[in-house]
């Protein structure tokens, strides 16, 4: 997303099955590679990691 991508807007890089397509590559953004994913972040499901990256998304929202 060459503006960046706005809170709230899906990653035009997700998979359909919300894999990065550019992981590990050089064109991955350095906000994207500097994210370090944690237990507390992940939880025991997905429902759990995607409520806690919309929790992201709001807290950077407009700033």
């Amino acid at each position: 997303m060459p503006l960046g991508k706005p809170a709230g807007v899906r990653c035009i890089q997700l998979t359909a099955d919300n894999r990065c397509a550019i992981f590990g590559r050089p064109e991955r953004p350095a906000v994207c590679v500097s994210l370090r994913a944690e237990p507390a972040m992940c939880g025991s499901d997905q429902g759990h990691a995607m409520a806690w990256l919309a929790r992201l998304e709001a807290a950077t929202r407009n700033i």
